[in-house]
């Protein structure tokens, strides 16, 4: 009972200056990775395998983000930084395949436009922005000098993003005699789609404080009572390492306008299909390679 009574102190003492408020929150990122996971079902990656993947792993998913807002708008982006290790070619490749720009939410409208650009060509994405039924839980603590409340919710998983993909269960469990067959079958592993799954659900976290009243966060993350300062999704971690309120200068917050406009249904289509058309050409080894739109 006292814990509830200090939420609402704290959103009493906060709100008369909701109005006005406006900042800056830097977000770090952090993506766990099992490599023995990754590599079920198929030879055990050598040591050296390892470090070499952990190394490339750790540049393309470790990145800084800013989300600059009001009480009523924000623009998320990713901060941009020179990155001197050395990645694989094809693994950049495949990583930029799939590139997130900036995104642009308000609050008062719930609409959401975000850049995007797949295989080379840019979109401009445009939804409503999906409320989770968040649930209160008990449990605090501190981040920097903000008090955090823990929030949880379900989320379902748009069936294009890769980023929640994770080796296929019934490839994890096999017998000696089982994996012996698939190894030398090479031929299960012509298709890498088929190696991987996408949850249709996942648990988000999040971690937010009524001292920053407004009801946002990190990516298309918000809804809650107070800024998310915290917010664990699937293997993803962003932690907000600092938070300037009122800044003198800031990057001026309005709706990206470069890419072809689609909804996020068809821009899921189109996702489908192209992903469709570079398995067929992967199974076909040697047909043509996958071309523009």
């Amino acid at each position: 009972m006292i814990r509830y009574f200090l939420i609402f102190l704290l959103l009493f003492s906060v709100s008369l200056n909701a109005q006005s408020i406006s900042g800056q929150a830097f977000y770090e990122s952090k993506t766990t990775v099992d490599l023995d996971e990754m590599g079920a079902g198929r030879r055990e990656m050598t040591e050296e395998m390892k470090k070499m993947v952990s190394q490339m792993m750790k540049s393309a998913l470790e990145k800084t983000y800013i989300l600059t807002f009001t009480k009523d708008e924000s623009i998320y982006k990713e901060e941009e930084k020179l990155d001197a290790t050395p990645i694989n070619p094809g693994f950049r490749m495949m990583m930029n395949s799939f590139t997130p720009g900036s995104q642009y939410k308000n609050l008062k409208t719930g609409q959401i436009v975000e850049e995007n650009e797949f295989f080379g060509k840019q979109f401009l994405v445009t939804d409503s922005i999906k409320s989770l039924d968040w649930q209160m839980t008990k449990d605090t603590k501190q981040i920097g000098q903000y008090t955090v409340f823990k929030a949880i919710a379900m989320k379902k998983v748009d069936p294009t993003d890769f980023s929640m993909a994770r080796p296929k269960r019934d490839r994890k469990g096999k017998d000696e005699k089982e994996n012996a067959e698939v190894e030398k079958d090479s031929t299960n592993f012509d298709d890498p789609m088929e190696m991987i799954e996408i949850p249709e659900e996942i648990e988000v976290t999040a971690w937010f404080t009524p001292q920053i009243p407004v009801s946002n966060g990190p990516g298309e993350f918000g809804g809650l009572p107070g800024l998310i300062m915290e917010l664990n999704v699937y293997r993803t971690t962003l932690l907000c390492s600092k938070v300037v309120i009122n800044p003198k200068s800031a990057e001026k917050i309005e709706a990206p306008k470069k890419g072809k406009k689609v909804t996020r249904e068809e821009y899921i289509k189109i996702v489908q299909e192209k992903t469709e058309e570079l398995r067929e050409n992967f199974q076909n080894r040697g047909g043509r390679r996958g071309g523009g739109f």
